[in-house]
């Protein structure tokens, strides 16, 4: 039987168990991620709200303690009537029997007496996933001195800060527990980003058929979408199938699979024989590995430098052509009536266009007639260089003002919104050479700087006024992505966008899970004929939040349709369900595939499988090779000192991850 969450007012004050969880944070992350470990992972979770209601969602009247008891509530009945409904993954049990339910705290700040009354000088693990970075590096640091052995999980924006803290609370809790396993040290301090991981998941919704990256030990995996194979044509399986789309996920009108969507769902890592099945389903298979190279810029619209489009205008280059075009002329016609050489001819020429020749007296008609055509043409030169200089000052001087979208720009994607998500989806959608027009109310932005620097297009003001959207070639445009931090301006940003464009396809991040669910279902009967699709932040971002709390690397998520699939790296020791098993064995239908073996001995593993490996790609060392062997044969027994990849769902990583637990009986 589940552990029942009571209403408000609801757990007493006592301090928890060791052993626990806690949760630190202001918006739906925060309560998505204690619903992650609590239902999904079984944990005995402590979470900390700020008082009052959530800054995100003014207009809700719920206070973030109220939301938070609503979520459990209703994630509670939901696992009850799954329970009842028969089974779980692998028929393992109930991952929450016996599991208290989530101990709620309000405190405006994490100070040493709030962590310490919360529990934290006794917990397994802590995530900081307040908004305010700088609030999450004190609340670290604090809970680093209270419990050198805490496991510590931070969400930055910042990635080059976060790289640093990572490095300085690793090495503090080095200091505290000399001897500290190495493997363990890497554990203790995990920093990610929510927009990261969730970035690749909005920017794939503008597109069709897009694919998903996947970095392990400096090699790139590509987890592609390809459409149901036409009749008499056979699917390429790739390196394995990952997973079966739902039937209708290429129907606008069709219903996009989630967890609650039954037989309509997409299937995730299925079994031969379902592939074989499954006729007309789209799939995600595995693709070829490649080496990644270390971090490159984004490319700017328009190239590098300053090209002659950008600095002159279009009038102005074809005005100079003629005039070239005019002094060539007179070239070829000096040379057919005089019988001088080409090189004197155009000598000549271009004396007469600048004024500096003599007067050609006494020199033959044509000649005389060539040089007053040559002054003639001279004449021009004067205001088309004074509009050159005219121009190329415009040019500098406006370099660092955002660009106009051009008159001419068709089949882009209008991105609204560049805060932390709206940044790093513009970075993606760079990164994939899709032209982008970006909408953004506040001048000072976040993402304005970058959009500036990589010359993107930009429109500022507010995207609900009439006249923003068409400023942003609404009408050509292939994609709508509304990404602010407001669902209402994102939802009617969605709506008038359809109005103008009814084909457009729209996606929509929106804070709560169920709210982006009950707009994509309005959205998609008011326009069957177009794609819409509506993504919680929050949602994509929180399993990996959570696997991250548990102790394993990620490695990757992958969302399919409104289902995440995870790619993590696990040590076959302690897992019966790896441990003594062939890979054919291990593998578990709907929960786990082994996908990897490091075949580096233990000694010289790399701690990180996510991390590049250390050379210089501008010099002339060759790569060291990778110690990943991903063409496993089935029959390969995984031993105890085996690293392996694995791909899982969250149920099934759960059961992977699962702590053992001395249950104390109530008295």
């Amino acid at each position: 039987m589940l552990g029942f969450v009571p209403p408000l007012p609801q757990q007493p004050g006592r301090p928890p168990s060791a052993g626990h969880m806690i949760v630190c944070g202001d918006d739906a992350l925060a309560r998505r991620l204690a619903v992650e470990l609590r239902y999904v992972y079984g944990e005995r979770v402590t979470l900390l709200l700020p008082p009052g209601r959530d800054a995100n969602s003014p207009e809700t009247p719920l206070t973030q303690r109220g939301r938070a008891a609503a979520l459990f509530g209703r994630m509670s009945a939901a696992m009850n009537r799954a329970g009842n409904g028969g089974g779980t993954t692998g028929g393992s049990g109930d991952t929450n029997a016996g599991v208290e339910a989530v101990r709620i705290m309000e405190a405006p700040e994490p100070s040493d007496d709030v962590l310490e009354e919360a529990g934290v000088d006794r917990a397994a693990a802590l995530a900081l996933v307040y908004d305010d970075d700088e609030r999450n590096i004190r609340a670290a640091l604090t809970a680093r001195r209270l419990n050198p052995r805490l496991r510590l999980v931070i969400r930055l924006y910042n990635r080059k800060l976060g790289q640093h803290l990572e490095e300085l609370l690793d090495q503090a809790a080095a200091v505290a527990m000399p001897g500290i396993d190495p493997a363990l040290l890497d554990a203790s301090t995990t920093v990610l980003s929510d927009a990261d991981t969730a970035a690749p998941a909005l920017a794939a919704t503008a597109l069709t058929g897009s694919s998903k990256i996947i970095q392990a030990e400096g090699l790139l995996l590509r987890a592609a979408e390809r459409p149901p194979p036409r009749p008499g044509e056979t699917a390429d399986p790739g390196l394995c199938t990952l997973a079966l789309l739902s039937s209708t996920t290429n129907d606008p009108a069709g219903a996009e699979g989630s967890d609650s969507s039954g037989d309509e769902a997409p299937q995730l890592l299925p079994d031969e024989s379902a592939v074989a099945a499954a006729t007309g389903r789209g799939t995600v298979v595995l693709e070829a590995v490649s080496r990644a190279d270390p971090d490159r810029p984004a490319t700017r619209m328009g190239g590098r430098g300053a090209p002659l489009a950008q600095v002159f205008s279009r009038r102005l280059r074809w005005s100079a052509l003629g005039v070239a075009a005019a002094a060539l002329a007179l070239v070829i016609a000096s040379l057919l009536t005089t019988e001088d050489t080409a090189i004197h001819s155009t000598y000549l020429t271009l004396l007469d266009l600048l004024g500096m020749n003599d007067p050609a007296e006494g020199a033959p008609p044509a000649r005389q007639i060539i040089q007053i055509l040559s002054g003639i043409a001279g004449l021009l030169l004067l205001p088309l260089l004074l509009a050159a200089v005219l121009e190329a000052f415009g040019t500098l001087r406006t370099a660092s003002s955002l660009r106009r979208p051009p008159r001419g720009l068709s089949g882009h994607v209008v991105l609204l919104g560049l805060g932390k998500i709206g940044t790093r989806v513009l970075v993606r959608l760079r990164e994939l050479d899709i032209p982008v027009v970006v909408v953004e109310e506040d001048p000072d932005a976040r993402g304005i700087p970058l959009a500036r620097s990589m010359h993107v297009p930009t429109v500022i003001g507010d995207v609900t006024q009439e006249g923003v959207l068409e400023a942003a070639k609404i009408r050509r445009a292939r994609a709508l992505l509304a990404l602010t931090s407001i669902d209402t301006t994102n939802l009617e940003a969605a709506l008038y966008a359809r109005s103008v464009k009814p084909e457009l396809r729209v996606a929509l991040r929106l804070y709560d899970d169920e709210f982006a669910t009950a707009v994509y279902r309005t959205l998609r009967t008011a326009h069957p004929g177009a794609l819409t699709r509506s993504r919680s932040v929050s949602h994509l971002a929180a399993p990996s939040f959570a696997v991250a709390m548990m102790g394993r690397q990620i490695l990757g998520a992958v969302p399919v349709e409104r289902k995440v699939m995870l790619f993590a790296a696990l040590e076959v020791a302690g897992h019966p369900q790896l441990e003594g098993r062939t890979v054919e064995q291990a593998f578990r239908a709907g929960a786990w595939r082994v996908l990897a073996i490091d075949a580096t001995p233990p000694a010289d593993r790399t701690p990180d499988l996510a991390a590049l490996p250390p050379y210089n790609p501008d010099g002339d060392a060759v790569p060291p090779p990778s110690g990943l062997v991903w063409d496993l044969h089935p029959g390969y027994v995984l031993r105890a000192t085996d690293r392996v990849v694995i791909a899982a769902t969250r149920r099934g990583l759960a059961e992977l991850l699962r702590r053992q637990r001395s249950v104390v009986p109530r008295q």
